[in-house]
Formats: C-alpha cells, structure tokens, sequence
C-alpha cells in the first residue's frame, strides 16, 4: 500500500513538472512572438525592407480592413513606392497562442497610415498567423478589420 501512494505522488510530481515545463516554454514562445509582432509593425513605419523580407513568408496573404489583398511582394513594393505609408501603429491589445510550430495573434490597435496619399486613422481588430520554420517564425496570414 505504501508503495502504491509513493507511485501515485511520484507519478503526480512528474505531471506537474511536465505541465509546469510546458507551460514556461509556451510563456517564452508567446512573448518572443508578441516581441516579433511589435517588431514587424515597427519595420513597418521605419520601411526596415531586410528584416520585413526575412520575416514574410513567400506565400503570406496580407488581407487588410478595406478588403485589400497582398502578398510579401506587394507589401515590399507598396512601402518602397510610398503607395502605403505606416506612420505609427499604437497596439492597445496583443494575445498569442502557441500550437506547437504555429502562433495566432490576436489584436487591437490605432494605426495612422497614408495610402495613395491620403492620411488615414484606423481602429482595427486583427489576426496574424505565424509558423516557425527552418529559418525561423515567419509571418503565413494576416486579416484586419476596422472597429
């Protein structure tokens, strides 16, 4: 009998060390990936076009609030040409959620831009999904819409 209740706390302990590791390891993944998300808004604003062309990946789809779709190349020629201008990006709520090689962004913000010229401020909801990948997290969808 004694020897069952020495198993079972055995048993038990290693539970909670195997949940407590996994949780830490989450807790260090999801805020490198809130760091990341910051990061790339301000490699936005700043036009950082090498750390933006290592972040995206090849086959992101970028869907911003007024139905507009790109993929890194537009993103990367849009900036370059001025077309879209990041001036700043306030994020007022960030959450990231880890599933294994995947992390889900979820967020609310105040973005300023200028787009084709016109300054605009936009509150908006959004989604970015990121995946890690040999040569590191890139950036595979985003979607946003105004709120």
């Amino acid at each position: 009998m004694l020897h069952m209740k020495k198993m079972s706390l055995f048993i038990l302990l290693i539970s909670l060390s195997l949940a407590a590791t996994a949780q830490n390891t989450n807790t260090k993944k999801e805020k490198y990936i809130l760091q990341l998300h910051a990061d790339k808004f301000n490699w936005l604003i700043i036009k950082q076009y090498d750390s933006l062309n290592l972040l995206l990946d090849e086959q992101l789809v970028y869907i911003h609030s007024n139905g507009w779709i790109e993929s890194k190349a537009d993103i990367i020629a849009d900036l370059k040409s001025g077309k879209l201008n990041y001036l700043g990006v306030k994020v007022t709520e960030s959450k990231a959620r880890i599933f294994k090689e995947t992390a889900i962004v979820t967020g609310k913000g105040i973005f300023n831009v200028v787009m084709e010229g016109k300054p605009i401020e936009l509150t908006l909801m959004y989604t970015e999904v990121y995946q890690e990948k040999k040569k590191g997290w890139k950036l595979i969808s985003r979607h946003a819409n105004k709120i």
